[in-house]
């Protein structure tokens, strides 16, 4: 019962609040802003950073007064207490220290943000211009996508085309059954399917005039000793009208329904639009001025028009050949084609299906040649989550980021993503907090060295890839694997299998990339339960690539250390720590207030990061409210990833829903929420009773906080129809279907020799055929 979900569509059963498919209700409390942040984030004062240490020194100096003063002075004091205490006492400071730590690691990884938000200064538009210009290396964008809808993914992939890049694939790896039986998803995998070609009719207007232009210009260079240079700034700016223009007719066109409709038109469209109409003030106040830029910058302007509009669209679907990998995850979508690049294909048919043959080194075009499939190599790749949107110049800035000198040993550069404002539920917006609060995270770990890769946007260096594939056999077709899906986490264990082969990761500090939050708690439960599981699996890898690096004297700092291991392990203790102190009732003796001390500068400072990011500064104890429900989801994301280290199954990758409508949560995770309202309120009563007046107080906390955030990010209505869901899908069982016998390969008329697969398999399938004809005439004989 805990692993089925059920979607609400109004084509099935209805939405689950009454409300349209195209439009979410706003709720009360949701949030009203729906600016983005600063693409640069604002240099914090040196008040801001000498904070920040003195919160680091607070949280340190209160765990060891709280140690020294309390556990071992009652400790020392009662000698006699006797093993019970003695074991609580343990215990307890263990819990303590573990959420103490991970409080330090948050605060350390701020301080590093902060110190690289101060030292950041962009790079200037024309350095950009100057490094691209008769650029040769190109950039593949791969969007992973499975079971999406058509209008989520075609942002994402307008967020790809649009970006300024001289070499830009755009290709979508669609991961839906090729040949789905149901209408609806049919329509919408056709659909999907056509938005490749759509986009690419759509640009082939602005291509042909921008290279049109461009080609003239450089004709003109070429014939004319010296051109006019009014004339010239005269004609750029007419192209630089047209392409904004059109980018401003495109946008007065879309559809906007909700706050990421509304990010992609103001944001994605009209941001590229305005960075156009700047392009065009400095040309026409550089005519009024009688100058003009330089014949080699005119070119530069001309060239970036051509990046806009010249990006190659494509659709992938790797169902459709049974030569490459199936497995149900995303990392194995990207596989599939990262290791058909840079090769031409013959497909083949078979009794098993379509398989690709190789045929030799794909050309340059990438343009199927009678019939074969050929695939580009690139120098880079940048995967996108199919729910994200990138702003105009993501690509040019990372790139030139691994390409600047001393970053030659980078494999992966980011930016953390933000979410989207504007979030027209509470939950979608507490969640979006902690989302820029990752963010902020992200960036102050690449201070230490500590960059993990955050796989919804990421530029990858193809060379790096190429450096930690692992090569086998399935089936007798080769199967590489760049990324891991021995969990569900795989960019994590895609960082540490980078760092043993001795490739960095680097985040960008700025924002240029987005990802939609979940709007509703059953859909916020599927990428909770999959973010909590794998963390522990990974760490033994952390160690072989920390003695990796010893050995070839580079040794790891204790603070990468640190971060790492709180990155990949800290919502196991933070989890289980957290169901100590709220089921066992502790001694009072162990409470002080320097535990709470240890974690002031914790709250303090996240309230003011959230502040910072243009939340509220009492969404600290929203937060609180978040993770308290969320606890049970926690949990069963590490009991997975110890059943996975038990058992060595692999857990199955589910995808988060990307749906306008509600995602009904499992039964289970709905009434664990409550089932600690009213365990809190227990504690309550039994330790007022006892004079317990701490654990009274924190238990009070407990179950306000609780109950705030069931009422408000999962509903009271939503709660009960979400557990009647799950008792019906725990007493429904479905009918068994009889299971189908293989066709016979040998069956009695020749015409009816399936010859395919007996050529084919050999004689795997005609030994079973010829046991069934002897064991039949043996019955035979018998009777």
């Amino acid at each position: 019962m805990s692993d089925q979900i059920v979607l609400l569509r109004p084509d099935e059963q209805g939405t689950a609040d009454g409300q349209s498919s195209k439009a979410r209700k706003r709720q009360w409390g949701a949030e009203k802003r729906s600016e983005p942040l600063s693409i640069v984030h604002p240099a914090p004062s040196r008040r801001k950073i000498v904070l920040g240490r003195v919160a680091v020194l607070t949280t340190v100096l209160a765990w060891v007064g709280y140690v020294v003063t309390t556990v071992l002075k009652q400790l020392v004091d009662n000698p006699g207490a006797g093993f019970r205490f003695g074991t609580e006492s343990l215990s307890y400071l263990v819990v303590v220290s573990f959420l103490t730590f991970s409080a330090l690691m948050y605060l350390t990884a701020r301080q590093g943000a902060l110190t690289r938000f101060r030292a950041h200064r962009r790079v200037p538009r024309g350095e950009l211009d100057r490094h691209f210009f008769d650029y040769s290396e190109g950039i593949t964008v791969l969007i992973p996508s499975y079971a999406e809808e058509p209008e989520v993914v075609r942002g994402t992939m307008w967020s790809a085309v649009l970006q300024e890049f001289p070499d830009l694939s755009v290709v979508l790896l669609l991961d839906d059954p090729p040949f789905p039986e149901d209408p609806d998803v049919l329509r919408r995998l056709e659909a999907t399917r056509s938005l490749a070609g759509q986009i690419t009719e759509t640009l082939k207007e602005p291509a042909a005039r921008v290279n049109a232009a461009y080609a003239r210009y450089r004709r003109r260079r070429d014939q004319e000793p010296e051109l006019d240079a009014g004339t010239e700034v005269e004609r750029l700016i007419a192209e630089y009208e047209y392409a904004a223009e059109w980018l401003e007719a495109m946008a007065e066109t879309e559809s906007v329904e909700d706050h990421v409709d509304e990010f992609f038109v103001d944001l994605v469209l009209m941001g590229l639009a305005r960075e156009l109409r700047l392009v065009i003030l400095a040309l026409t106040a550089a005519n009024a001025q009688q100058a003009s830029p330089g014949p080699e910058r005119i070119a530069e302007l001309y060239a970036r028009l051509t990046w806009i509009f010249n990006a190659r669209v494509s659709t992938f679907e790797r169902k459709r050949f049974a030569s490459l990998s199936h497995e149900a995850n995303k990392a194995m979508n990207l596989n599939a084609y990262l290791s058909l690049m840079g090769g031409t294909w013959h497909p083949e048919q078979t009794a098993d299906g379509t398989v690709l043959r190789p045929a030799g080194v794909a050309g340059p075009a990438g343009v199927p040649d009678g019939g074969a499939l050929s695939i580009p190599d690139t120098t880079y790749v940048l995967t996108l989550d199919a729910d994200s949107l990138l702003l105009r110049d993501y690509c040019l800035r990372l790139v030139q980021l691994l390409e600047s000198p001393g970053n030659e040993q980078v494999a992966v550069t980011q930016t953390p993503y933000s979410s989207f404002r504007g979030a027209p539920t509470r939950i979608e917006r507490i969640a979006g907090a902690t989302t820029d609060i990752q963010h902020i995270q992200h960036q102050g770990m690449t201070q230490y060295g500590a960059t993990f890769w955050v796989g919804a946007n990421a530029v990858i260096r193809k060379r790096a890839l190429e450096d930690i594939v692992e090569i086998s056999t399935m089936g007798g077709f080769e199967v590489r694997t760049y990324i891991q899906d021995r969990t569900v986490i795989e960019d994590t264990e895609s960082s540490v299998d980078l760092g043993k082969r001795g490739w960095t990761l680097v985040n960008y500090p700025e924002r240029l990339s987005y990802s939609a939050t979940p709007p509703d708690f059953g859909s916020l439960v599927v990428q909770r339960r999959r973010w909590a599981n794998g963390g522990l699996l990974i760490l033994p890898k952390l160690w072989e690539q920390i003695r990796n690096r010893r050995g070839q004297a580079r040794p790891v700092l204790f603070r990468e250390i640190l971060l790492r291991v709180n990155y990949m392990a800290s919502i196991t203790w933070a989890s289980f720590g957290l169901l100590f102190l709220l089921a066992y009732p502790y001694d009072s003796r162990l409470l002080s207030p320097l535990v709470f001390l240890a974690a002031l500068p914790y709250f303090l400072a996240m309230g003011s990061d959230l502040r910072d990011c243009g939340h509220r500064f009492s969404d600290i104890f929203r937060i609180y409210g978040f993770n308290l429900v969320l606890l049970p989801v926690n949990l069963a994301g590490v009991l997975k990833s110890l059943q996975q280290a038990l058992t060595g199954d692999k857990i199955p990758f589910v995808r988060t829903p990307k749906v306008k409508d509600r995602t009904a949560a499992p039964a289970l995770y709905v009434l664990a929420p409550y089932l600690i309202v009213a365990f809190s309120l227990l504690t309550v009563w039994r330790n007022w009773e006892l004079g317990n007046w701490g654990n009274a107080a924190f238990a009070a906390f407990n179950a306000v906080m609780a109950a705030g955030a069931i009422r408000a990010y999962i509903g009271l209505a939503n709660s009960g129809v979400d557990m009647y869901l799950g008792v019906l899908n725990w007493l429904y069982v479905a009918p068994k279907k009889p299971k189908a016998l293989p066709p016979a390969i040998i069956p009695k008329t020749p015409e009816q020799v399936d010859w395919e697969s007996l050529l084919y398999h050999g004689d795997r399938r005609l030994n079973r055929d010829l046991r069934g004809k002897n064991d039949r005439r043996k019955r035979a004989g018998s009777v």
